[in-house]
């Protein structure tokens, strides 16, 4: 079975990116950094969580928080432009305002990927450190449904925390990963409470990864969800215009503030435009998310090696399209780690 959409790269003259900071062999720039501060969670979504949970390495394995802080300078002296930081859940980490406020102080758009639970214990340094936008995970808008997926009843506080962030102006995008079966009857709610309460929801393909089940029968495609939307909203759906790195198609409905967003990695990739680079809590550095391709940087760098030729290394094995994978069969086949241990 082959995808729905073809993408094409091809190897441009070596001369073309001689001067690009961190680029791949299809001249892609990397200027975005991803951050997984932690792979615990307090939370079971089993998209993301294998249903034994993960074996935990020794604490002496994950980076610290000055780690986190002189390897980021690296990155930002490669000329990285903004940094996300992920989990598992950050906000679990002991030590996450300090390593929100230190790198606050690089020249970086600085975000954060957060379940929810504990934003409003951290709030007052999100906005002390200039940390402006938030993306929450909510894969349903009904409460018992919350706790069939995550196995915990943390609804009512997500819910809240939500309220709160867009109370103190916080930009939020609320990622909703769907499954067939499962959530895939609340698009159209999503969106009407997108257009509500003005924030930003973004649809996610489910996608494989060590533990999680996947089979292609469970993805809701870029099609289903416009074909569920156009069906409640019609002529009112507006396309937005994308922008220059987006890994989600943009969309609201005339009229109201709030908008609603497919990334569709499955059905209908983003990777010509991919800026994307991760770096596990544990300090591998991977150069997509379907890769199972990992660099160690936390060992080079704690060895006193120069990690840049490392860093360009691994980008310049990046793939055109998805890790190599271009056949929906060979899904799943891959080996990689549960998305908790990435980062997302």
């Amino acid at each position: 079975m082959e995808f729905a959409e073809t993408l094409t790269l091809s190897k441009p003259d070596k001369m073309q990116f001689q001067n690009a900071v961190i680029a791949d062999q299809f001249n892609r720039s990397h200027d975005y950094l991803r951050i997984s501060l932690t792979d615990k969670c307090n939370l079971r979504c089993a998209y993301c969580m294998p249903p034994g949970g993960i074996s935990l390495q020794p604490h002496s394995q994950y980076m610290t928080a000055e780690e986190i802080l002189r390897i980021a300078k690296i990155f930002v002296s490669l000329g990285v432009k903004k940094i996300r930081l992920t989990g598992g859940e950050p906000l679990l980490r002991k030590d996450v305002n300090e390593i929100i406020a230190s790198l606050s102080k690089l020249p970086v758009e600085l975000a954060i990927t957060t379940n929810g639970i504990l934003v409003n214990e951290h709030i007052d340094t999100f906005r002390a450190c200039g940390l402006k936008s938030v993306n929450i995970s909510l894969d349903t808008l009904k409460k018992e449904k919350f706790k069939a997926i995550t196995g915990k009843d943390y609804f009512d506080k997500v819910i809240s925390n939500i309220g709160l962030l867009l109370k103190k102006n916080f930009h939020v995008k609320v990622n909703v990963v769907l499954t067939k079966g499962v959530n895939d009857d609340e698009i159209c709610d999503f969106v009407s409470w997108a257009c509500d309460k003005n924030v930003h929801v973004r649809f996610i393909e489910f996608m494989p990864f060590d533990g999680n089940n996947w089979n292609f029968e469970k993805n809701v495609s870029y099609n289903d969800i416009m074909h569920a939307v156009e069906e409640k909203f019609g002529p009112a759906i507006v396309k937005l215009t994308d922008g220059k790195n987006d890994t989600a198609k943009n969309y609201c409905i005339a009229d109201y503030p709030g908008t609603f967003a497919i990334i569709s990695s499955i059905t209908n990739p983003f990777c010509d435009t991919c800026n994307r680079m991760r770096l596990t809590a544990d300090g591998k550095m991977k150069n997509c998310l379907f890769s199972g391709d990992e660099t160690d940087l936390l060992s080079a760098f704690r060895n006193g090696e120069d990690i840049v030729p490392l860093i360009r290394g691994n980008i310049m094995r990046k793939k055109a399209l998805r890790s190599g994978i271009d056949n929906i069969d060979d899904f799943g086949k891959q080996k990689n780690r549960s998305m908790i241990a990435i980062g997302g």
